[in-house]
């Protein structure tokens, strides 16, 4: 794979549409669960999506948010990443979330939410660099490869609102002078003033970001250079470069039907940045979208039970709950840390649950505890299957059961408060041994014929419950 504009490659792999898809976890951790168990489960109401062949399927797994904002400069972060595919695989991520790759306005200081050349993956010398923030377009490929050699999807963060970096032109449209001059070294995408809002398609745009050039998506350059041409961004970054599916940067911005277009164009697995905890607002952004979108709905419900002392909240309205299909569930990113104390309760609230839920680097690699992540990893690929039922809900006490498929399914006990907490709970075990797979607790007690059982959660911790 050469990643040079002047040069496409055949597409080998199509990419389909969501589907349904049974789901074996490459993952053997913890050999408690029999391949014949893990074989019965399937996916369902989560994102499941086929992938190139070879890579494992998206859904199956945990995404990994492989980046943080103001990541080390000096072109080192594709190459630290490269170094950790391979665990993270073993961990059972099945996909990571890159950073925007192209060259930006402020060239090897951006992180690349400010894009001025999309086919410059830090091999031309423009604002000020040659190689971008992460790095160089050989370390790219590197890192694209080394991912796909581990089963590893690989997500592309595509900004489309707005650029940086344009010359100034006389602008007909405003009566003044405008950056929205466009000669990328890459010679790709050249663009000017009837690309950018206002131009002669509409006077203007209500969703603008921080000042910068406006794209219109309505324009025919744009949408040609974007996603419909041969050797538009949305066909170079998947035929050449290898990018599995896409991370729409602020939706906000466009309608819904850019991403739509985008994905009817080339496929591939989608999930839109709408920022919005209404999560009826959400339901309605996908649908129009048919994409997936950050469960922004479920993040402030868990910054409002953990960090508010109030776990009823968890009981409120989330995306998940309405299509967890679309759920992309996720307790901070490189925009928002806002549960602190609470933010291993948090995970283990995503990874219990329904949805696609996604892991941040900076809490995987350096702030928490890595062995009790990749158990929670570990417990939704192998055993957090099926439909969710709340048993209880307090103040300090939250308990669900995930119903999973052929008799399996968990109980998870999470307890915000300062002592261990015991409940009777209806399990769908009748006169079975379960265990914690956390570890947090001992007891192995054996369910009633009723299917009832006793069950504990550790002081500010968890426990999650399922038949030895």
């Amino acid at each position: 794979m050469k990643i040079l504009p002047e040069k496409l490659v055949t597409q080998k792999h199509l990419f389909v549409s969501l589907a349904f898809a049974v789901v074996l976890s490459g993952c053997t951790q913890q050999p408690d669960l029999s391949e014949g168990e893990r074989a019965g489960q399937e996916p369902e109401g989560q994102y499941v999506i086929s992938s190139r062949e070879g890579l494992k399927t998206i859904g199956s797994g945990v995404m990994m948010q492989a980046f943080y904002w103001d990541v080390p400069e000096g072109g080192t972060w594709w190459n630290n990443v490269k170094d950790k595919v391979t665990d993270w695989s073993t961990a059972g991520i099945d996909a990571i979330w890159l950073p925007p790759v192209s060259k930006a306005h402020n060239g090897a200081y951006s992180m690349g939410y400010d894009p001025f050349d999309y086919f410059d993956f830090g091999q031309y010398d423009q604002m000020g660099s040659v190689e971008t923030r992460f790095g160089s377009a050989s370390e790219l490929e590197s890192l694209v490869n080394e991912a796909h050699r581990n089963g590893l999807n690989v997500i592309a963060d595509i900004v489309v609102n707005h650029n940086s970096g344009g010359d100034a032109e006389d602008n007909i449209f405003t009566g003044g002078q405008t950056y929205t001059d466009y000669n990328p070294a890459s010679g790709m995408f050249y663009r000017d003033m009837y690309d950018f809002h206002p131009n002669d398609y509409h006077s203007g745009d209500s969703r603008t970001f921080g000042g910068f050039a406006d794209l219109c998506h309505h324009k025919e350059n744009v949408q040609n250079w974007l996603w419909k041409d041969a050797n538009s961004v949305a066909r170079y970054y998947r035929d050449q470069i290898g990018f599995d599916g896409w991370r729409f940067d602020y939706v906000k911005g466009f309608e819904p039907w850019v991403v739509k277009a985008w994905t009817d164009e080339v496929g591939g697995f989608a999930v839109g940045e709408y920022w919005d905890g209404n999560a009826a607002t959400l339901d309605w952004w996908t649908g129009e979208a048919g994409a997936g979108a950050f469960d922004f709905a479920c993040y402030y419900r868990m910054r409002d039970a953990f960090e508010g002392n109030d776990l009823t909240r968890l009981g409120d309205d989330m995306l998940w709950k309405r299509n967890p299909m679309r759920s992309v569930t996720f307790v901070t990113n490189h925009d928002t840390d806002e549960i602190y104390n609470g933010k291993m309760l948090a995970y283990a609230y995503i990874l219990t649950h329904e949805g696609y839920p996604t892991v941040f680097y900076r809490d995987y690699e350096e702030w928490l505890d890595k062995d009790k992540l990749n158990n929670l990893i570990w417990i939704h690929n192998n055993l957090a299957g099926g439909s969710t039922d709340i048993l209880y809900n307090d103040n300090d006490e939250y308990i669900a059961r995930r119903n999973g498929y052929n008799n399996q399914g968990i109980i998870v006990y999470i307890n915000n408060s300062g002592s261990w907490q015991e409940k009777w709970v209806d399990t769908n075990w009748g006169s079975s041994v379960i265990k914690d797979y956390t570890g947090h607790s001992g007891w192995e007690p054996v369910t009633e014929a009723d299917k009832r059982v006793k069950i504990e959660a550790p002081p500010k911790g968890y426990s999650v419950w399922s038949v030895k």
